[in-house]
């Protein structure tokens, strides 16, 4: 009885809640809150002077009638995954900024569901521009930007990432910090590859190559492409691209991964390299083998000993004495022999099976 009023309780209050949730999801559904942003990026050249124009599509994706209010932040940095770091006002400058040089055609705009609207992003590159890379966005938000500032409003907001290499003299420096495996030994040709690129100069570089595997007997088995859709390392920063290599086929033994990439303008690449090592040891083929193996060796070493032991049942006296004592030694070395024997044999067959 105490259980049943319990019950009658819980789906009291739980019929309850969904009442009073279903409004708000409702609603929230109907304004089905989003933003459609073209280009993603705004990347080329510049020399100190020069005024650019480019054209940005604002879209409402939502199903009501929305403001959105665009404005622009500097980038400062990237996190390991590649995701940029936007400056808030007033924080230090790096000497990568380009914000105060970008101006928008609009910096509200109301659009009905569906809706697009191009805004015009003027960027007016000084005379006295440091040379080299300067990095920046565009930002399309439902908030204004004095509610974001104070904390009073927390809004959906898209970006646009500008990237622009200002003419000049400029350094080119990346290195692979590390480039290694998930594991050492893998059970199937299932590989996964990580490499940490620190880029030490001051432009923004994009590194890509291939990632070559040969196994043991040097034979190349498979060539991969990492960062293969060009993604960028930020100046002063490390990133790390990662990518799996998965076959089909059977494999064993010990492989190596040679990594090859190149990064700079056309003309002046530069190519970093690494390499590195693992295994494939498949388990399920392996143990089954060693239990046939060991089954084989105790055998071995019970023949053996059974036949030293009616050898030296032959002799009697001191001299069985002597014989039995270098009948042992004859014993293990025989085994001995065999054992490396049948272990050389196993070997040969799984290189010849999987190699």
């Amino acid at each position: 009885m105490v259980f049943s009023l319990s019950l009658k309780r819980l789906l009291f209050v739980f019929t309850l809640f969904s009442l009073l949730l279903l409004p708000f999801m409702f609603a929230l559904a109907q304004s089905g809150a989003g933003i459609g942003l073209r280009p993603a990026t705004i990347e080329g050249p510049a020399t100190p002077g020069e005024v650019q124009t480019h054209q940005m599509g604002v879209t409402n994706l939502s199903g009501a009638k929305q403001t959105y209010y665009l404005f622009t932040r500097d980038i400062v940095g990237v996190e390991g995954a590649g995701v940029p770091i936007f400056a808030d006002e007033n924080q230090e400058k790096t000497g990568y900024e380009l914000t105060e040089w970008v101006s928008l055609s609009a910096t509200e705009i109301t659009l009905e569901p569906g809706e697009e609207k191009e805004i015009t992003v003027t960027i007016s590159v000084p005379q006295n521009a440091t040379p080299c890379s300067h990095f920046g966005g565009v930002f399309v938000s439902m908030e204004p930007p004095r509610l974001r500032s104070t904390g009073a409003a927390v809004g959906y907001e898209v970006a646009n990432i500008i990237s622009l290499r200002v003419a000049g003299e400029c350094v080119d420096n990346a290195q692979i910090r590390s480039f290694s495996t998930g594991n050492f030994i893998y059970g199937k040709l299932v590989v996964d590859f990580a490499a940490r690129i620190e880029n030490k100069g001051t432009t923004l570089v994009r590194p890509i190559g291939p990632l070559e595997i040969y196994n043991m007997f040097g034979k190349k088995v498979a060539m991969i492409t990492m960062n293969e859709n060009k993604s960028g390392v930020f100046p002063l920063s490390e990133r790390t691209f990662n990518i799996t290599w998965e076959h089909d086929g059977p494999g064993f033994g010990r492989y190596e991964a040679i990594l090859s990439m190149v990064y700079g303008d056309a003309g002046k690449q530069s190519t970093i390299s690494n390499s590195a090592t693992f295994w494939i040891l498949p388990m399920n083929i392996i143990l089954p083998a060693l239990g046939v193996l060991a089954v084989i060796l105790l055998v071995a070493f019970v023949s053996v000993k059974l036949y030293i032991n009616r050898a030296i049942q032959g002799y009697s006296g001191s001299r069985r004495v002597v014989r039995r004592k270098r009948g042992g030694m004859s014993a293990l070395l025989l085994v001995a022999v065999v054992m490396l024997a049948v272990t050389a044999l196993f070997l040969i067959i799984l290189l010849a099976l999987f190699a």
